[in-house]
């Protein structure tokens, strides 16, 4: 069996033991799903020494027919762009199980769920199939839908369902964006190339028109400026580590798509290059403020994850190497650092049973593994130097600079909006009187040292020590941002013969 198919076949596996262990035994079910999560992290990490840094393009790849009268393909492969977001995914769901001891009801479904998750979020990644990617793309909303569903807080079924329609809404744009494409493409395929050819065809307008379409897919799950609305009520009725899903992994699907979709649309990208860039700082600064104005800790986290993904969507609309660079960094610094802060954060509130940052003060006496964690979660959150942030940031205000000269100083703006709330929020929580309820608050167990401390240790390693994955992403980049700038120019006035 190829390396790609046993990959997204081994989370499904170990769903498949889950659902036929007794329902009586939740520890181990827990362990089960747990080892299931390991055994697919380490296989995936098993998988950069396969991986050629001397080979641009789709790796590892696997193509089977599936629907030869509809044109698609089981086609799976890996690339600078995907590979980096598939190691980002196992980890995640690894550290979201380490984290779930707080789940006591109905435990065999949720882990079954989070085992499934997994596999249709890596198959998103690995599709090089327009069809396979939408059939991954939908198959995420399922269990996502039942995990807030089934266990999230007293207002989760509006979330899940909100999140739902949002969702769903995009998806009938994206939908009808593939079938032009489709429709367009001369050997009626769905595959990555061939619609990238068929594309080829389209005037500017044309291809405006499908790009559109698939922006409004892709952004509802980034989530961008105006399609955020499910985003904080998600969030927070979610359960934590559900929550480190949402915004470590499902955010980084719709700026992943994004970027493939930029791949096939060139003349599209340059043509809504500005539109892009303003709509990318309006979700930086309004993301920010709406942060900075919440006193719920999990809102807050939820608002700055737009602001953050405004700089992912900043460094796409550079189109240049540089801010590419840094918006595939961005998505796996974000990954790490928005993880952290929703297990802690949810760590914290099933001690404390509160999210209002007001309840709180000087945690660091009583509590000082927690306070040690979040200062450094918060510090990823501003992009300070060492983290991984700092090098994402870095590499879009360069790319932004090239593009837009001094507009970017607009990002500037940004990371002081999110140092203004980060540091209040440390303030509020670690400085000023001991409250009496919180004197006897649980500091970290070892179990969820190990999962907060693991992606706090990967922010600061991909700070200090950049070059390996910089040197994965620009694999996938240089090519990327060479074949946009070749193809856009020669068919921005119209259609090719």
């Amino acid at each position: 069996m190829d390396p790609l198919t046993l990959l997204l076949l081994l989370p499904v596996v170990g769903a498949v033991v889950v659902a036929v262990l007794p329902d009586n035994r939740p520890a181990l079910l827990r362990y089960t799903a747990i080892g299931a999560a390991l055994l697919t992290l380490v296989y995936a990490l098993s998988l950069l020494t396969q991986f050629d840094l001397a080979a641009p393009g789709s790796q590892l790849s696997v193509h089977h027919v599936w629907n030869s009268q509809l044109g698609t393909a089981f086609a799976l492969g890996v690339d600078g762009f995907s590979l980096p977001l598939v190691l980002l995914t196992t980890l995640l769901v690894l550290m979201a199980m380490l984290a779930s001891h707080m789940i006591t009801h109905h435990v065999k479904g949720y882990y079954l769920l989070l085992l499934l998750l997994e596999a249709a979020t890596m198959g998103v990644f690995m599709a090089q199939d327009w069809g396979l990617f939408y059939v991954f793309w939908e198959l995420v909303l399922i269990p996502l839908f039942f995990l807030i569903d089934r266990w999230g807080g007293k207002n989760r079924q509006t979330a899940a369902l909100n999140f739902v329609l949002y969702t769903m809404g995009g998806s009938v744009f994206m939908l009808l964006a593939l079938l032009m494409l489709f429709d367009a493409t001369p050997s009626h395929a769905f595959s990555f190339a061939a619609m990238a050819e068929g594309a080829k065809s389209l005037s500017t307008g044309e291809q405006t028109v499908i790009f559109l379409g698939l922006l409004i897919g892709f952004g509802v799950k980034m989530p961008i400026f105006p399609l955020h609305g499910w985003l904080p009520l998600a969030h927070v009725e979610a359960p934590s580590p559900v929550s480190i899903l949402l915004s470590g992994i499902l955010l980084k699907m719709g700026s992943y798509g994004l970027l493939r979709a930029i791949e096939i649309l060139p003349a599209a990208a340059h043509a809504l290059q500005n539109v892009l860039f303003t709509i990318g700082v309006i979700g930086l600064l309004y993301g920010g403020l709406l942060a900075w104005r919440q006193s719920d800790m999990k809102k807050m986290i939820a608002y700055s994850s737009v602001s953050h993904m405004g700089v992912v969507l900043i460094g796409i609309a550079t189109l240049n190497t540089y801010g590419i660079i840094g918006a595939l960094y961005q998505m796996v610094a974000h990954g790490l650092v928005a993880g952290a802060t929703f297990m802690l954060i949810g760590l914290l509130y099933e001690r404390t049973h509160t999210r209002d940052i007001n309840d709180y003060g000087s945690l660091i006496r009583v509590t000082p593994r927690f306070a040690f964690l979040i200062i450094l979660a918060f510090v990823g959150g501003v992009g300070l130097p060492s983290t991984a942030g700092f090098v994402a940031e870095l590499h879009v205000l360069i790319g932004g600079f090239q593009q837009w000269g001094w507009a970017i100083v607009a990002l500037s703006l940004g990371v002081l909006i999110t140092a203004t709330y980060s540091i209040r929020t440390i303030k509020q929580l670690y400085t000023g009187p001991m409250r009496l309820d919180m004197q006897q608050v649980e500091d970290l167990r070892p179990l969820e040292w190990i999962a907060a401390g693991t992606l706090i240790v990967g922010m600061l390693v991909l700070g200090f020590y950049p070059a390996p994955l910089l040197d994965l992403i620009t694999l996938a980049a240089e090519p990327f941002v060479a074949a946009v700038t070749l193809h856009a120019p020669a068919i921005s006035g119209g259609a090719m013969p």
